[in-house]
């Protein structure tokens, strides 16, 4: 065999090592330019719906389509396409939990959004800890999640403790001296019924009825006819959206129209405006934390959004929560890339600015955003409630219903 020459052997050396540093460096390059693949489940069918298809999904679509026309999502330095992995949970917590448990388990996605509703998130808590993937929810209420102690799981919102602390603040403030309340027999409704009583104790007003109902109830009358008969000064809603309107339109109907009437989930939509028509919804209260003149990059949200979805505003309260969160899962794979454990340590340890205000978890609870009340004033969802952070004086005397 014929022997090859010096520099044969170096040229064949030469490119062998390019050959073997290609090979080498081709799954850097692939995973660099694959796309970032987010996956979720969200409700667009069943009762949930209304919230998610308001407050979530669309700001999903809104993040994914902005990231990807300024060249993909910043991954540590690189651009990346994200890739959205989603499907309709039908608004059945079983299917939620099965869907998380192939995306997180099996599908293997890079990153995860969380469902609507704070029973959805009740059940995939456990599997954010499980699988180790960071949640970042923006419509969980519930106490009973922060005390699980699950380091990979936070609750954008403001907790029922805060909520109901201002809500009775309010009251105090402004002379109430009697409440009534309904709330929805489940855990949104039992675990803000509970912070309002323990908020009301030693405030000095009066409780004068309290009653529960099943969700997806349809005639609230009996109960609003029971309450107007106390004449109470302010009555409170713990319902979500259909029935916030159910409840706004059979008081109307019977001419119950305390000086303060608060209801919530639902009151901060744009739908709750329009039906009730601007006039109709003239100082209903309700949970909102943001608008448009919170900061200026929650007006250039607002516009964003209005925009994209052709006159669909977002809501002014978990629609701002939601954005946060994303813009929180922004800087964190901008700052640490992918690894989930790194994401999760740089959302728990960092003060996040964001739309709607400084974010800060102790925790899988945010403590720096105050509890808040908010109230339409014409046309506009106004903050009024703490002072130090309203966008509106409170109107404190409700006018009647139009």
């Amino acid at each position: 065999m014929q022997r090859q020459s010096g520099s044969n052997r170096r040229q064949f050396i030469q490119r062998a090592a390019v050959t073997v540093g290609a090979a080498s460096i081709a799954p850097q390059l692939m995973a660099q330019s694959a796309p970032v693949r987010v996956g979720y489940a969200i409700a667009r069918t069943g009762p949930w719906t209304g919230g998610a298809q308001v407050s979530q999904e669309p700001n999903y679509l809104l993040w994914a389509e902005q990231q990807n026309a300024a060249g993909g999502l910043d991954v540590k330095g690189v651009k990346r396409q994200i890739e959205l992995i989603s499907s309709d949970d039908r608004s059945d917590v079983e299917t939620v939990v099965r869907t998380y448990e192939k995306l997180m388990g099996s599908d293997k996605v890079d990153l995860v959004l969380p469902p609507w509703g704070s029973n959805a998130n009740f059940a995939v808590a456990p599997l954010a800890n499980r699988f180790q993937y960071p949640f970042l929810a923006p419509t969980a209420l519930s106490r009973r999640l922060v005390e699980m102690k699950l380091p990979y799981f936070f609750l954008l919102l403001q907790q029922p403790k805060p909520m109901c602390d201002a809500i009775v603040d309010m009251f105090k403030a402004n002379g109430v001296k009697s409440v009534a309340c309904v709330y929805v027999d489940d855990l949104f409704g039992l675990e803000n019924y509970a912070a309002f009583k323990v908020a009301l104790q030693g405030s000095g007003i009066n409780l004068v009825e309290d009653k529960s109902y099943p969700a997806g109830v349809k005639d609230l009358g009996p109960v609003l006819r029971s309450i107007k008969d106390k004449n109470p000064d302010a009555f409170v809603g713990f319902t979500y959206p259909p029935d916030t309107i159910l409840a706004s339109r059979q008081a109307k109907e019977i001419g119950f129209n305390p000086k303060f009437f608060y209801a919530s989930v639902g009151t901060a939509f744009q739908l709750y405006r329009n039906v009730m028509t601007p006039a109709g919804a003239e100082g209903v209260l309700g949970m909102g934390s943001w608008n448009a003149k919170t900061s200026p990059a929650a007006k250039a949200y607002f516009d964003a959004h209005t925009k994209k979805f052709q006159g669909k505003e977002p809501d002014r309260w978990a629609s701002g929560a939601c954005w946060a969160g994303l813009e929180i899962l922004t800087n964190a794979v901008k700052s640490v890339g992918l690894d989930r454990k790194q994401i999760r340590d740089y959302v728990a340890n960092t003060n996040h600015k964001t739309i709607i205000g400084d974010i800060k978890f102790t925790g899988s609870e945010n403590t720096a955003t105050p509890g808040t009340v908010s109230q339409w004033q014409n046309g506009e969802f106004e903050v009024v409630w703490p002072p130090k952070v309203a966008t509106a004086k409170l109107n404190a005397n409700k006018p009647a219903w139009r």
